[in-house]
């Protein structure tokens, strides 16, 4: 519809991003339209929202003119990196710093910024509790974002900076979930120890994102930390027990050990876990499950995820 406000989002095709593609998409009567940025408009993905109502335009979020043109005449936007497809820093910092002067250059009246904690503030490079990585990081993944988050204010953005939790779809996408030991039994392994590990489900940062954007001006400037549940690894394995009808465990380990795992990236991964779990109270803390709820009424909790993906879940 020519009248509604169009909502630029990045990762149109990624957990995030999707996500709130299709929460706009299924809010019929609402205000705002779906633009869907994606560097290969003929991917699989990109022409299943295109079919479903989105707009689907080109960017590349190393190109900032070619972000300029997507956000063109757009109300707002939802930016957002992926660490994972290249393993750096330093490209998401400049990532963002595209994104934000684009944002700015388009007029854009509202963006929201998927961002994470930058780790050094409260873990500074001279700490030895956790190894530094990269020559200036602690959790590189968490750090360049949290960093970036001074470039959406310096150009001057109207900006909601939105702080996640972890995905409950890393069980099934990112090899995160229970995994078999030599005796066969299911095991979940984070280096947590007994903490609470918020998570929540990916499609809910997508409608709470649009939430956001719906509240107007109420949330720029502001930052907004959102979690579905709060649960230690115990909790998580007894509910996957329940789910799977398999009996699956929790293996605490120490963080150098999981640093040690070998996977790539499990030093960042390992450092992610120890820095949530020794600064437990204030991760918890600021997630808070009922502001998150009054932004998204249907904010799953792990049970409710569960019962929809379980089937999705690796064992094996």
């Amino acid at each position: 519809m020519p009248d509604k406000k169009i909502i630029a989002v990045v990762g149109a095709t990624g957990a995030q991003g999707g996500g709130l593609v299709r929460a706009i998409l299924a809010d019929k009567d609402g205000q705002f339209a779906a633009r869907a940025l994606t560097r290969n408009v003929d991917a699989d993905k990109a022409k299943a929202l295109e079919k479903a109502g989105a707009e689907v335009v080109r960017a590349d979020l190393d190109d900032e003119e070619s972000l300029k043109k997507a956000f063109a005449g757009a109300h707002g936007a939802f930016c957002v990196t992926n660490f994972w497809e290249h393993f750096s820093p330093e490209k998401e910092y400049a990532q963002a710093g595209n994104m934000a002067r684009a944002a700015k250059a388009a007029g854009l009246q509202h963006v929201i910024w998927s961002t994470l904690e930058d780790t050094r503030t409260k873990v500074p490079l001279t700490d030895d509790r956790m190894p530094t990585l990269q020559g200036k990081y602690k959790v590189p993944h968490f750090d360049a974002k949290g960093e970036a988050d001074q470039i959406f204010r310096d150009v001057g953005v109207p900006t909601t900076f939105l702080l996640t939790s972890f995905y409950w779809e890393n069980l099934i996408h990112f090899g995160a979930g229970p995994k078999p030991g030599p005796d066969g039994k299911l095991a979940l392994t984070y280096p947590m120890g007994d903490k609470k590990l918020p998570g929540i489900a990916a499609e809910d940062i997508g409608k709470t994102a649009l939430a956001i954007f719906k509240r107007g001006r109420e949330y720029i400037g502001k930052t907004v930390a959102i979690a579905g549940e709060h649960l230690s690894g115990k909790e998580m394995a007894d509910k996957l027990s329940r789910a799977l009808d398999k009996e699956v465990t929790y293996n605490a380990v120490p963080a150098e050990v999981y640093r040690g795992f070998g996977f790539p990236g499990a030093d960042d991964m390992g450092n992610m876990f120890q820095f949530k779990a020794d600064f437990n109270d204030y991760y918890v803390g600021v997630r808070d499950i009922e502001s998150a709820r009054k932004l998204n009424p249907e904010l799953q909790t792990f049970d409710k995820w569960l019962e929809r993906h379980k089937e999705e879940i690796p064992v094996e």
